[in-house]
C-alpha cells in the first residue's frame, strides 16, 4: 500500500490540549507522567509497576474463562509481563473504523516491546459498563454506489443501564447484505456478520466475537468490566476509591481549573456533590452523589459491602483498568487523551503510578479511484474535509483551463497594479479622489473574482464528471463532514478490499508516529 502521513492539526477538530499533546508535549507535560514518543518512556512506566502476584493469578484466571486456548494468557501469568491496553464502546457490527485502528496499534506496541526485550501482551477492553445505547446502536456503511448508508436496531435499554448486556432486537443484516451487495467480498464479510450478530446475542457478545474474529492470529486479550470474576478482583480498589471520594472529586476539581487556566479544556465537568461513581443495581446505572457522609442515601458502609455494584465514571474508569491489568500503555484517541489528563490526581493518589498515554492509530484509507482522484484535482486530505460544496468550488477551478486560470492571476496582478499608480497619482491631484477610487477599486476586483468564479463554475458544468467525483470524494473520505474513521465501520472495506486488508493495515501501524496515515489500498 502507498501511504503519507499529515498532521493531525491539518483536520478539522483537532482540539489546542490534542495538539500539544502530540507535537508540544512539553506544554501538557504536567497534566501526564510519560513523554508518548519517548521509548525509554515504556521502561520508566515498567518500573512503576507494582502488581501483586495474587491479583496477577485471578486476573489470570478470570481471563481464562473468557479467553480460552489464547497464548498470550501465558505470557500474561510471568511475573514480569506488562499489558499494552486499548478500549472501545461495543458499537453496533464493530462500532467505527477506528475501533480496528485501536486494536492493531496495541497489538503492534505489544510486539514492539517484546522485540525490545520487555514481555508485553495487548488487551482490549471492551466498554461494556457505557450507558450511551444511541450512541452505539448505529453502523454506517458504504454501498456498491459509494454512497453513505447507516444501520440501527430496534433495542432498548429503558432503565439506562449497562448496553453490554442489552439484547439485539431486529438486527438489519438483510439491509447490510443490500447495501453491500456487489463489492467483491461481501459474501465473506456478511458470513462474518450473520455468525456474530445472531438472535440472542448482545451488543457485547456480538462485538466482541466480531473483533475476536478478526483479529484471532495476533493473541488480543479481551476483558470485559461487568465479568463478575472481574469485579471481584476490582473490589478494593472501588472500595478504596469510594472511602476518599471526597478528596478525589476535589483533586480532581482543582486539576480541571489547572486546565482551564493553561488554555485548555477538561473533558468531564464534577458538581462538588459527585463521587465518581455509578451504582449498577436492578439492571439500571444511577449516579452516586454524596451528602454529607451518604452517597444516593446510603451509608459508605453499606456501598462498600457490595462493591460489585459500583461502576466508575469516565475519569475514574482508566485508573479501575490499570489497577486490574499491569498497564504500562494505553492507547486512546483525543477525547481518552483529555480523560486522563483530568484522571491525572486520581492515579496519583490511588495507583502512584500512570501509564504512558498515546495516541491511537489514525488512518485514512483511499481506493484507487480516490487516489486518483486526488492527484488530479491536486487535493490533500483537508482540502477535501470541507462541506460539499466548498468542495465541488474547489474542484471546478481545478478544471479552468491552465492558460485561462493563468490568465487571471496576470489581469488581476496587473489591474492591482495600475490601481496602485492610479491611487498615487489621485493622492497627489486631491486625496478626496484616492479615497473614491478605494471604492471603486473595491468594485474592480469584486467583479474579476465574480467572472473567475463563473468560469469555474462553467468549467464544472462542462465535466458533469466533476459533479460525480466531488460527491464520491466527500462521501468516501469525509461522510457528512466525519472524518472517516470516525463514521464508517470496518465491514465495507473489507467487503471492497478482502479480508488480509486487516493484516495490510497493522503493518503500516507505526507506534512511533503521531500522524494521521493515508493509506491507498491496492
Amino acid at each position: 500500500m502507498e501511504q503519507h502521513c499529515i498532521r493531525h492539526t491539518e483536520l478539522p477538530g483537532a482540539s489546542r490540549l490534542f495538539a500539544d499533546f502530540l507535537y508540544h508535549y512539553d506544554r501538557v507535560a504536567n497534566f501526564y507522567h510519560h513523554p508518548p514518543y519517548d521509548p525509554e518512556s515504556y521502561c520508566r512506566a515498567a518500573k512503576e509497576i507494582i502488581y501483586p502476584a495474587d491479583r496477577r493469578a485471578a486476573l489470570v484466571a478470570a481471563l481464562r474463562q473468557t479467553n480460552p486456548g489464547n497464548p498470550s494468557l501465558d505470557k500474561l501469568a510471568e511475573p514480569n509481563t506488562v499489558a499494552v491496553v486499548s478500549g472501545q464502546q461495543v458499537g453496533l457490527f464493530g462500532g467505527p473504523l477506528y475501533t480496528i485502528f485501536k486494536a492493531l496499534a496495541a497489538i503492534k506496541l505489544a510486539r514492539t516491546l517484546c522485540d525490545r526485550g520487555a514481555c508485553a501482551v495487548p488487551v482490549f477492553w471492551l466498554a461494556t459498563e457505557d450507558h450511551d445505547l444511541a450512541e452505539i446502536n448505529q453502523s454506517w456503511v458504504f454501498n456498491s454506489s459509494h454512497s453513505p448508508v447507516s444501520f440501527t436496531t430496534s433495542s432498548v435499554n429503558p432503565l439506562n443501564g449497562p448496553v453490554g448486556p442489552t439484547p439485539l432486537r431486529d438486527i438489519p443484516i438483510e439491509g447490510l447484505r443490500e447495501a453491500l451487495h456487489g463489492l467483491p467480498f461481501a459474501q465473506e464479510v456478511l458470513q462474518l456478520a450473520e455468525s456474530c450478530y445472531v438472535e440472542g446475542a448482545t451488543f457485547g457478545s456480538a462485538f466482541r466475537k466480531l473483533i475476536e474474529q478478526l483479529l484471532r492470529p495476533y493473541g488480543l486479550l479481551f476483558l470485559d468490566p461487568l465479568d463478575p470474576a472481574i469485579r471481584q478482583i476490582a473490589a478494593p480498589f472501588l472500595t478504596t476509591a469510594l472511602s476518599l471520594s471526597k478528596n478525589l472529586v476535589e483533586s480532581v476539581q482543582a486539576r480541571t481549573r489547572q486546565l482551564e487556566a493553561a488554555g485548555y479544556h477538561g473533558q468531564v465537568h464534577l458538581e462538588p456533590n459527585a463521587s465518581l461513581f455509578f451504582t449498577l443495581e436492578g439492571g439500571k446505572r444511577t449516579a452516586l452523589k454524596r451528602t454529607g457522609d451518604l452517597f444516593n442515601g446510603q451509608s459508605l458502609k453499606d456501598l462498600t459491602a457490595r462493591p460489585e455494584l459500583l461502576s466508575p465514571n469516565a475519569i475514574l474508569r482508566p485508573v479501575m483498568q490499570d489497577y486490574l491489568l499491569p498497564t504500562v500503555a494505553y492507547l486512546g484517541g483525543p477525547a481518552e487523551l483529555a480523560y486522563f489528563a483530568q484522571s491525572e490526581p486520581l492515579y496519583s493518589n490511588l495507583l502512584g503510578r500512570m501509564p504512558v498515554v498515546s495516541h491511537r492509530a489514525s488512518f485514512t484509507l483511499l481506493d484507487r479511484r480516490a487516489a486518483k482522484l486526488t492527484k488530479r484535482y491536486q487535493l490533500g486530505l483537508k482540502d477535501i474535509a470541507v462541506p460539499e460544496v466548498d468542495l465541488r468550488e474547489r474542484m471546478a477551478r481545478r478544471l479552468i483551463p491552465s492558460g485561462l486560470s493563468a490568465q487571471f492571476t496576470k489581469s488581476s496582478a496587473a489591474v492591482e497594479a495600475e490601481l496602485a499608480k492610479l491611487s498615487c497619482s489621485l493622492a497627489a491631484f486631491d486625496p478626496s479622489l484616492e479615497k473614491a477610487l478605494a471604492t471603486s477599486a473595491a468594485k474592480v476586483r469584486y467583479q474579476l473574482s465574480k467572472m473567475e468564479q463563473k468560469t469555474a463554475r462553467e468549467a464544472l458544468r462542462r465535466d458533469t464528471q466533476a459533479a460525480a467525483d466531488a460527491k464520491f470524494l466527500a462521501d468516501r473520505i469525509y461522510p457528512h463532514r466525519h472524518l472517516q474513521e470516525r463514521m464508517y465501520g470496518i465491514l465495507p472495506f473489507l467487503a471492497e478490499h478482502g479480508m488480509d486488508l486487516i493484516d495490510r493495515i497493522y503493518e503500516c501501524v507505526e507506534p512511533t508516529c503521531p500522524d494521521h496515515q493515508v493509506l491507498t489500498v491496492d
